[in-house]
């Protein structure tokens, strides 16, 4: 018979009361104030804010897909064929119909940047009755919305895309295995099955153009029926897909304000040449193939967590992605404008629920479409942007990472003597290295690797697991 797979968790409670001693450390939101929910409870109940004409677009067979438990709901997609090419529909949370300027929520939002989420709960960056109530894409009704309509040619390029302010109606919440099983069982509306077809030509032009998303391990918090375990992330098709569409949003919008000389964008620099040289001697040692004539994009495009010597080529390839950030502009289109993984200009613009800066750059699209400048409100509020997503990121990494850190802590500390299968990921300049445990889900240290080499295979022994500290510790 099979031996069943040891199951590796905490307790629900435990987890519980760590987290809440983690967010008073952090200083994570826990509510908002009397003054901002009497603001979102007045907004959530009457007519949305009027910013100019609203065309009617609930005609429209939109679908959102989303974790299956999400209420916080941005976008909703549909698509049609046009001829040899194809038409997208992407609806976008309309959060300012909801959030008059310079009011409480407004200033709260600002303050927050995003919302913060861990595996009990989020802190969320609106009240809750708008971001999971009036606000959100829910098939409850009529929504105000953000609408782009992207048009495509038969090989996935952009030919033309305009935006407008828009009622809409979800037809369905839809989560993305669902999505995934019904596509590939040849059920799945017509929408759909366009998004595969989209999603994969789109794929195709970020290849060709030089872009690239890493396939990095990606440990998750996963909540079950009697407590939380730590599994790594394994994405769906239909993610990507998913996601090439919110990219080809982005990208149009960031092409809009260039042309319009004013905008927000989200860029991240070239890497260096010296890193670029580093990661090359990396791949020849891990006999990963980089010939002289492909680019960091075309070496790694390919690679994944799941074999040894990949996981370890990538845990070091991420250096080459350092340094992302927000530029805005009024005028002069600054010179470094380009994200270099998605190797064009890029913006924010489908996330306002989650992500404040998103609203300000919807806001930035919608008056180009039209022909006139962003509203005062949006341009008082550019330049601290930047600063504001920086702190906001900052915060977010900081939660995360500690999340992750307290559960592994907390899932491993009953485990203590006991032995791992890992691979060895990446061996630093003063000895120490990284491993990732098979299972469960654990990336930690290794104080003293001993003859391992990057990309190899080791049997290793915890030796403490203390979530006070929130720190692992193993030996070879």
């Amino acid at each position: 018979m099979p031996v069943p797979e040891v199951r590796f968790r905490v307790d629900s409670d435990r987890v519980a009361a760590c987290l809440a001693d983690l967010r008073a450390e952090l200083r994570i939101p826990t509510g908002f104030s009397p003054e901002v929910t009497a603001e979102a409870e007045r907004a959530a109940v009457s007519e949305p804010i009027d910013l100019g004409p609203r065309q009617d677009h609930t005609d429209l067979d939109l679908v959102t897909i989303d974790p299956p438990d999400s209420l916080d709901l941005d976008q909703a997609f549909t698509a049609e064929r046009r001829g040899s090419g194809m038409r997208v529909w992407y609806a976008i949370a309309d959060v300012a119909a909801f959030v008059p300027a310079g009011g409480a929520i407004e200033a709260e939002s600002l303050e927050r940047g995003v919302t913060l989420y861990a595996p009990d709960g989020r802190a969320s960056l609106h009240p809750e009755v708008l971001s999971e109530g009036a606000a959100s894409l829910l098939p409850r009704g009529d929504r105000p919305a953000l609408l782009w309509r992207i048009d495509l040619d038969s090989d996935g390029v952009m030919t033309d895309a305009e935006v407008v302010r828009a009622t809409v109606r979800s037809r369905a919440k839809l989560s993305y295995r669902d999505v995934q099983q019904d596509i590939d069982g040849g059920s799945a509306a017509a929408s759909l099955q366009l998004l595969r077809r989209i999603g994969l030509s789109r794929l195709e032009v970020e290849a060709d153009r030089g872009g690239v998303s890493l396939n990095l391990p990606s440990q998750e918090v996963v909540a079950v029926a009697d407590g939380y375990e730590l599994h790594y992330d394994q994405t769906l098709p239909v993610e990507r897909w998913n996601a090439q569409v919110s990219l080809l949003t982005g990208m149009t919008t960031a092409g809009l304000m260039v042309d319009a000389g004013v905008g927000l964008l989200r860029t991240l620099p070239p890497a260096p040449d010296d890193v670029l040289r580093s990661l090359r001697k990396s791949a020849q040692t891990l006999d990963i193939a980089w010939a002289d004539d492909q680019t960091y994009a075309d070496a790694v495009r390919e690679l994944g967590p799941d074999r040894p010597t990949h996981a370890a080529f990538l845990a070091v390839a991420v250096r080459a992605l350092r340094g992302a950030g927000y530029v805005t502009f009024d005028g002069e289109v600054p010179e470094h404008r380009e994200h270099s993984a998605i190797a064009a200009p890029y913006a924010h613009v489908t996330a306002p629920l989650r992500r404040v800066v998103d609203r300000y750059a919807g806001e930035i699209a919608l008056a180009i479409c039209a022909g006139g400048r962003p509203p005062d409100w949006v341009m008082h509020a550019l330049d601290d942007l930047p600063s504001i997503m920086g702190r906001a990121r900052s915060r977010e990494s900081a939660l995360d990472r500690n999340v992750v850190d307290l559960t592994e802590a907390l899932i491993l500390e009953p485990e203590v003597g006991r032995r791992f299968d890992a691979v060895l990921t990446v061996i630093d300049r003063e000895g120490r290295a990284t491993i990732q445990l098979r299972h469960p889900a654990v990336i930690a240290s290794l104080d003293d690797p001993g003859h391992a080499e990057p990309g190899g295979e080791i049997t290793v022994e915890l030796t403490a697991a203390d979530p006070e500290t929130r720190q692992v510790t193993f030996r070879p």
